[in-house]
């Protein structure tokens, strides 16, 4: 028997037809001239919009949708606008159409424009701009398309600068577009220090100043009267992604702390796989100079004085210091040779069979309180075959990811 029809409905069909992909619904673009507003190249997209828009990154009950989210490129003066061309209706489909708006609204800070020439008026005040706070490290980096070199400056600011709050409550929205699990901080604790991005362009002979991206850094305390800042959000934008201003940015927020005296060291908050590469990128960087990291050095194996010197000089924590090490290290050893290639696997995987050792003692503990049956139970996950198999694999993924940081100092 056939309890279900295979095609669907006509009512489904036509419903599915009204189902719109948030991600590609939602166009951004950062304006600097009135003719961006028309150019698709100035147009770029959401990686995710599960947070505002559910896990299925779907609104319904729309034909050919467009959110329109674009911002003056310094200030970041927001249009918010919605277009469509045609929208279910409660009357006749008897359903009826997520509130886009009102979701959006959510996210954004009011007072946002919502028609064009109110936009292009404000674009107009936009030379009075100046980026918010003190300014601590300009660089330029080369543009192949503009066959020049565009200046690029990094200011650190914080709430008590001038219309830096409001700014930062229309900064902040990108993070829902482009960090997996964003949240907004509390601005409100002073305990926040903020990082910006700027870069310098030239609009009919004045010099204006566009937002390129930022980082938020939160000062833990520590006992007695030292701080432990931790990196929380970093977002470089997608137009100026892949220039090199993301590990500008951290190492220019590693100088700063550098100099105080009051610094422990620098952590991070659950950081992803892109932030782990630029940091030891930038660490490696830092690094590579200081005494205790010379090769005779490095082959002695980790030390006690690379960690105080690392710290001490650099603000860079215990962790952070091994994974330097060890980069340093497959630098200087020469892995076509058996010995000096045998040596360097041992000592990494060493480090890196720590938490199955962990596991092991714990196991230990559980054979003298646990009943027979449950502890085949848990023997059972830790194979160790199976962890010589992991632990090749760990190592193996470690040196192809040293060796692309290796590439990118060599070409620094």
């Amino acid at each position: 028997k056939k309890y279900f029809s295979s095609g669907l409905t006509a009512m489904e069909k036509k419903l599915a037809e009204y189902k719109c992909n948030t991600n590609e619904a939602i166009q951004l673009k950062l304006v600097r001239f009135p003719e961006d507003l028309e150019d698709d190249n100035t147009t770029f997209n959401p990686e995710y919009s599960h947070q505002v828009f559910g896990d299925d990154e779907v609104a319904f009950g729309y034909k050919g949708l467009k959110i329109l989210l674009y911002y003056i490129a310094g200030n970041l003066s927001t249009l918010f606008r919605i277009e469509y061309t045609s929208k279910v209706n409660e009357k006749f489909d008897c359903v009826e159409a997520d509130d886009v708006e009102s979701k959006i609204r959510e996210i954004i800070p009011p007072g946002f424009c919502t028609n064009t020439d109110d936009f292009v008026s404000l674009l107009e005040k936009e030379v009075n701009f100046k980026p918010f706070g003190m300014l601590l490290h300009t660089y330029s980096v080369h543009n192949e398309e503009a066959g020049e070199d565009i200046t690029y400056q990094i200011y650190k600011a914080d709430m008590t600068c001038p219309g830096f709050r409001e700014y930062h409550e229309r900064l902040q929205t990108f993070l829902m577009w482009f960090i997996e699990t964003a949240s907004f901080i509390d601005v409100d604790d002073e305990r926040w220090n903020y990082f910006l991005v700027f870069e310098k362009y030239n609009k009919d002979g004045a010099t204006l100043f566009a937002t390129v991206g930022y980082m938020t850094v939160y000062n833990y305390y520590v006992y007695p009267d030292k701080t432990r800042p931790r990196v929380s959000q970093m977002l470089i934008l997608p137009p100026f992604q892949g220039e090199g201003h993301g590990a500008q940015l951290l190492e220019t927020v590693h100088r700063y702390y550098m100099s105080s005296p009051t610094v422990l060291d620098i952590t991070a908050e659950d950081p992803s796989e892109n932030y782990v590469k630029l940091r030891d990128f930038v660490l490696v960087k830092l690094c590579q100079d200081l005494l205790c990291f010379s090769p005779g050095r490095l082959m002695q194996g980790f030390s006690q004085e690379m960690v105080m010197e690392a710290q001490q000089k650099l603000k860079i924590n215990k962790q952070h210091t091994r994974r330097v090490y060890e980069i340093l290290r497959l630098r200087a050893t020469d892995m076509g040779d058996a010995e000096q290639s045998r040596s360097y696997r041992l000592d990494v995987k060493r480090r890196l069979i720590g938490p199955y050792k962990k596991k092991q003692r714990e196991l230990a503990k559980m054979r003298r309180c646990l009943r027979p049956e449950e502890l085949t139970n848990q023997l059972n996950q830790i194979d160790l075959n199976m962890q010589h198999e992991q632990l090749e694999e760990s190592f193996q993924q470690l040196v192809s990811d040293y060796r692309r940081v290796l590439e990118r100092l060599a070409q620094a």
